[in-house]
């Protein structure tokens, strides 16, 4: 498991982002917050895009931004481009 804390917030939804932490295993991606589980995806059935403000998660109809302290690590997690 390879863990990263992030910011999480909603896409043009005002208020501070969440403090998170990433949590890539396997073929999942859990995104907790306080020990409390937020998401918990396959990544087969996500979106991950890297862009200027972040890295965008389209999930499940929703989009949420994730702006994660290792960016390059997670990218090369999931084997995207920066």
């Amino acid at each position: 498991m390879t863990s990263f804390d992030a910011r999480l917030r909603l896409l043009n939804k005002p208020g501070l982002p969440l403090l998170v932490e990433v949590d890539l295993t396997g073929e999942r991606m859990v995104v907790t917050t306080s020990g409390r589980e937020l998401a918990d995806w396959s990544l087969d059935e996500i979106e991950v895009l890297s862009r200027s403000d972040g890295f965008h998660i389209q999930a499940e109809g929703e989009e949420v931004v994730l702006n994660v302290m290792d960016g390059i690590r997670f990218a090369r997690e999931l084997g995207i481009g920066i």
